[in-house]
């Protein structure tokens, strides 16, 4: 069987068009519990947000629906399907294009965050699932691998965490080699910039999406490493050299531009990894978060001054940070064209 790269095909910029977003309604009661209803407000919020510039597509259990569609409004498509959690970032597919007008879609392993969590057989499946519906082409990828994992530019430059994507938890047989070798003929990446760790008692392994990302080809928005006696200064400081070091592809040197911290909140007892960088960027806008806390208006003035032809909208993210992500852990992007078959 042919690789994407072989049939012609990479995975585009997240500021390319999109023909919508996919995303999943919460539903696993283990992780949210009292917090279930504040969950589905702010995921709702994110929703109608999105679809003031672009179609979504919600992912729903039946027994779900009635709470959904009333919630997020006639502006956003309800669409039944087996859950177990509601990440769609990182259970989705991850879609590649031929840069033309065909798009196909990547369905990677997944395995609860290197088993963080049980009971995902549903979500496993949740990539393949959606290919099918759009009767789009599916590949299969031959890795665990989560899209919060990774970010590219869409010019052939990827970035990652190595605490992520080579934990033994995820891949335990492959090297970073291997691993290489899978994202090239995969995404397309021609350069792969690794990262060391991502922010503390992040239960994804250090996702990129909360400490670095693309805003244009070769240009990346990384955290700041703030208060020298904050836990994460010492490895987003180790980011940031890395990434000023790094070259993209065709060996340009990549543009670094830094994003605020907002202040540590705990939750249960455990830090939460807030982080102004997971963001969707929409059709025609970026809708970030928020966090009642002074850096986020700082936060938006960068992003909008890098985005200056999009809105850019803010939604409180805090109760979506209850479960452990933001708001580009909850999104998928499915960039506009036909599907190939």
């Amino acid at each position: 069987m042919s690789t994407p790269a072989e049939d012609g095909l990479f995975m585009p910029a997240e500021w390319s068009s999109h023909a919508r977003c996919w995303m999943a309604w919460p539903c696993r009661t283990g992780l949210w519990r009292e917090h279930m209803v504040d969950a589905w407000r702010a995921y709702a919020q994110v929703a109608r947000a999105i679809a003031r510039f672009e179609p979504v597509t919600m992912l729903v259990r039946p027994e779900h629906l009635a709470e959904a569609t009333l919630l997020c409004g006639r502006g956003v498509t309800m669409q039944q399907a087996a859950l177990d959690d509601s990440w769609t970032r990182d259970t989705g597919p991850t879609f590649i294009t031929d840069g033309q007008d065909g798009v196909a879609g990547i369905a990677w392993g997944f395995n609860g965050w290197g088993n963080h969590f049980a009971g995902y057989a549903n979500d496993a499946k949740l990539a393949e699932t959606v290919l099918a519906d759009q009767k789009m082409h599916a590949y299969r990828g031959p890795l665990v691998l989560e899209g919060g994992s990774i970010h590219v530019d869409g010019t052939g430059t990827l970035i990652a965490t190595e605490q992520c994507l080579l934990n033994p938890n995820r891949n335990p047989t492959h090297d970073q080699r291997e691993i290489e070798e899978v994202l090239a003929l995969h995404l397309g990446a021609r350069r792969i910039v690794w990262l060391g760790e991502g922010l503390l008692d992040d239960e994804t392994d250090g996702h990129v999406d909360n400490i670095a990302c693309f805003v244009a080809p070769n240009t990346v928005l990384a955290l700041a490493p703030g208060d020298p006696d904050d836990a994460n200064h010492r490895p987003l400081a180790d980011n940031l050299a890395r990434l000023r070091s790094a070259r993209g592809a065709f060996g340009r040197p990549i543009e670094v531009i830094e994003l605020p911290q907002p202040a540590p909140k705990e939750w249960n007892g455990k830090r939460v990894p807030l982080s102004y960088l997971n963001f969707y960027i929409a059709n025609g806008a970026v809708v970030m978060p928020s966090f009642d806390d002074p850096a986020d208006g700082p936060a938006r003035e960068i992003v909008a001054r890098l985005f200056p032809e999009r809105s850019v909208v803010q939604v409180d993210a805090r109760a979506i940070l209850r479960g452990g992500g933001g708001i580009h852990c909850i999104t998928c992007q499915q960039p506009a064209g036909r599907p190939l078959a």
